[in-house]
Parts: structure tokens; sequence; C-alpha cells
């Protein structure tokens, strides 16, 4: 008896881990959530960039000591509609500005929306194996204004995603995602790829870095790019790096802190990101 209980404790670690993996998620990843839980973050968010990336990928400083900043206020909801299939959703409401030693403008409003379905194509004790499709829509803007804020298309995405347990050498996770985003009319399609590992740090706090990236097709339309917003040109490249703690208050409410910042590129702003964010966890 003794040993089949020390053969079954693995997977009951596990299985128990799955369960504090989820409370762990700060965003989207291979877990989802089960029927009629909800996963709620919203987040203010400073970005800031004063150098971008040029074609060959070299780091360069904006004309006349550029800036570009965005400050938004952005809500990510996980909906479970059935154990097996997640409604995510995200929509930020942003205030974006260009500068210079001659000039300034500035735009306000809805920047672009993202809503997809993630599905569980497999689970076990140590993981899982889900995909996801998201469709991203034009916010209420103007994308021919002098600084828009989106390129107003429309973007359709599929991706896989792999979550792993880790704890058998500590209390955390691993994720891996990849996934090819098309962009209709002009914009370059995307590969897109994701690895994470996070964690707990004590009973109630955790902590988890992202690496980030997406790479240009390069079949973009021949055009020049419309507008002064150096994050929705037609063709990029770019790799960040995502760092995170939060801190579980109760088995509800939470609080989270971000910095994310670009490690490289290649036609897009070299910025950085600052975010703090509350969220909220029915179980």
């Amino acid at each position: 008896m003794r040993i089949a209980k020390i053969r079954f404790l693995p997977t009951l670690m596990g299985v128990a881990f799955l369960v504090v993996a989820a409370s762990l998620r700060a965003d989207a990843g291979a877990w989802g959530q089960p029927e009629g839980k909800l996963y709620d973050k919203l987040s203010a968010n400073y970005y800031v960039a004063t150098q971008y990336y040029d074609d060959t990928g070299k780091r360069r400083s904006f004309p006349y000591d550029g800036r570009f900043t965005d400050l938004n206020l952005s809500n990510y909801i996980e909906y479970g509609i059935t154990d097996s299939l997640t409604l995510v959703a995200t929509i930020a409401l942003k205030r974006i500005e260009t500068s210079d030693k001659f000039a300034t403008t500035s735009t306000s409003g809805v920047g672009d929306v993202e809503l997809g379905v993630k599905g569980t194509l497999g689970e076990r004790a140590y993981g899982v194996l889900s995909h996801q499709i998201t469709i991203k829509a034009p916010g209420f803007y103007d994308k021919t204004s002098r600084l828009p804020l989106g390129n107003g298309q429309l973007d359709i995405e599929y991706r896989l995603l792999l979550g792993a347990s880790l704890w058998r050498f500590f209390p955390g996770y691993a994720n891996l995602e990849a996934g090819y985003r098309y962009r209709a009319e002009a914009p370059s399609d995307e590969f897109r790829y994701l690895a994470e590992i996070g964690g707990e740090m004590t009973g109630a706090s955790y902590a988890r870095a992202k690496l980030d990236g997406v790479v240009s097709m390069r079949n973009e339309d021949p055009v020049t790019d419309q507008g002064g917003n150096p994050t929705t040109v037609n063709r990029f490249s770019v790799v960040k790096l995502d760092l995170a703690v939060g801190y579980r208050l109760g088995g509800t409410w939470g609080v989270e802190a971000g910095y994310t910042a670009a490690l490289n590129g290649e036609n897009t702003a070299d910025g950085v990101t600052w975010s703090l964010g509350i969220t909220y966890q029915i179980r």
C-alpha cells in the first residue's frame, strides 16, 4: 500500500499544480478557464520610446529629439464557456503622442479590439496543449489621421499553446506558443512566438518572465506607411522581454506590476512599457 501511494503521489502533485498554475496565470497561456469562471485584468500601461530600429535592425534616435508615448488603460478578460473552451477578449482606451523640437501631435480613443476563443486539445497531470483563434478588429478611430491609434486592418491569428508543470523542480510552470497572423490588405503577415516561465515566490506572490517575438513574413503591399505611429507600420519584427510580479489579495483580487522592453527589432519603435494592474478572478 505504501508503494502504491508513493507512485501515485507525483500524479496528485501534477493535478494540484494545474490548479495552482491557473491561479498564477497573469494573461494568455495554454490554460483556459473552467466553465463559468472568469479572469479579468485591468491595467494602466505607459509606453515610451525615443529610439527606433531601422530596416537593418540598427538602433537610431528619432529626429529632432523625437519621442513617442502610449498611455493606455487595457482590459483583458478570459471566461470559461465550457471546461475546454475559453472566451478571450482585449480592449484598450489609449492616448498616444509624438513630439519633437518643433511640434506635438496626440490622438485619443479606443484602440484595436481583440476577440478570440481558446480550446483545450489535450490535458495531462503535467501539462496542457491548446489552440486559439483570435480576430483583431479596428477600434473607433480614423486610420487616415496624422497619428492613428492603429492601422485600421483586420487580423486573424491561429496559435498553438503548450503549458507544462515544473513542479518536480519548483512550484512553477513553462509555456510555449507559436502562431501565424494573417493581416488583411497592405500589412505583412506575421509569425509570432512566446516562451514563458513563472511560479510562486511565496504563498501569495508570483513572478513570470516572457520572451515575446514577432517576425514579419515580408509579404506586405509595397506602399509607404501612412501616419506617424511607429508601432503600427505595415512591416516590422521585434523581440521583447516581459517581466512581472504579482500578489494575490485573498482568493479573488490581486495586483500586478510589469516591465517590458524591446531587445531587438526591425522597422519599429524601441521602447519600454511600465504596467500596473488589478486582477479579479472567480475560481
